[in-house]
């Protein structure tokens, strides 16, 4: 079996020409470098080096002959060692990131930037599509990390690592419909208004449908839209009551565009959970993205 440590001393010794600066290269004593070059010798069956007076020379049939590929050899190593430590040490190459259009704005949007000023070097490419397809692109490994809206089946081939935020879905009023605000309703109430929701299979709209079969209601949106954006802005204008998680609309509600009604029973809390494929690589890059949900 070759032992990789004789030929590096091998190496050493043939570069500086001498045992004692070898040894003091490699941070070994002298007789240790004299015995594994005696020991290399004695595998090969040639002397490598002529003992010279000045110091050590590579002989003609031995050292000669095998330095230019012990040379390369070491190179190759030494390259792929470096390989290995920008991958498990360093932050470079692409970081593939996975979410929604909403997820990316309202969730992301601040990581993504705190991370490109702590790793400038890493190129961030954006999946955006909705959960389902996210998992589509984790399980064909073209997305290194997603973003999913849960409650949500899992596919094999891909795991849930955490639940980095919560969602709390409330019902939001603009225009005529302020009035509404600071009254108390309750969820059968609201059938009786102009509704604005998701389009059905949705992970937002499937849990209020199932929220309201399970309290024997049954919602018959006025108008579905496939954007938080276009729900905001028809309810502002007064088309009717729209149902949206706080965190997507807080700065309309902070600054009086929108009001939030007080309905009863309120809707169960959900959440945004980020997956990994199941048997993924973590190269620093990634883990480095990772650290930042665990502040």
């Amino acid at each position: 079996m070759v032992n990789l440590e004789l030929y590096r001393v091998f190496y050493t010794v043939a570069r500086c020409g001498s045992l004692t600066k070898a040894a003091e290269e490699l941070y070994i004593s002298q007789p240790a470098v004299s015995q594994a070059i005696k020991q290399l010798e004695h595998q090969l069956g040639t002397p490598l080096f002529n003992r010279m007076h000045k110091g050590m020379e590579l002989s003609a049939q031995g050292g000669e002959l095998i330095f230019g590929d012990v040379s390369k050899a070491l190179q190759l190593l030494g390259n792929a060692e470096d390989k290995l430590t920008e991958i498990t040490q360093s932050a470079t190459g692409t970081l593939r990131i996975g979410a929604s259009e909403t997820i990316f704005q309202y969730i992301l949007s601040e990581k993504i930037v705190e991370y490109h000023k702590l790793y400038p070097q890493v190129k961030i490419e954006l999946i955006s599509d909705v959960s389902p397809k996210i998992m589509e692109e984790l399980k064909t490994d073209h997305c290194d990390v997603g973003f999913l809206n849960l409650p949500i089946d899992l596919e094999e081939g891909v795991r849930l690592t955490d639940t980095i935020n919560l969602l709390n879905d409330i019902f939001i009023a603009g225009g005529n419909f302020r009035d509404l605000k600071g009254r108390e309703l309750s969820i059968w109430d609201l059938q009786e208004y102009p509704l604005i929701l998701m389009e059905n299979e949705t992970v937002a709209r499937t849990m209020l449908n199932r929220f309201c079969e399970s309290v024997g209601v049954k919602f018959r949106p006025m108008v579905e839209v496939d954007s938080w954006g276009f729900m905001k802005k028809l309810v502002t204008e007064g088309m009717g009551i729209g149902c949206i998680p706080r965190e997507y609309t807080r700065h309309r509600l902070e600054d009086g565009s929108l009001v939030e009604l007080n309905i009863q029973p309120p809707l169960p809390t959900r959440s945004v959970g980020m997956a990994l494929p199941k048997n993924a690589n973590m190269p620093f890059s990634l883990r480095a993205f990772i650290h930042l949900f665990e502040k």
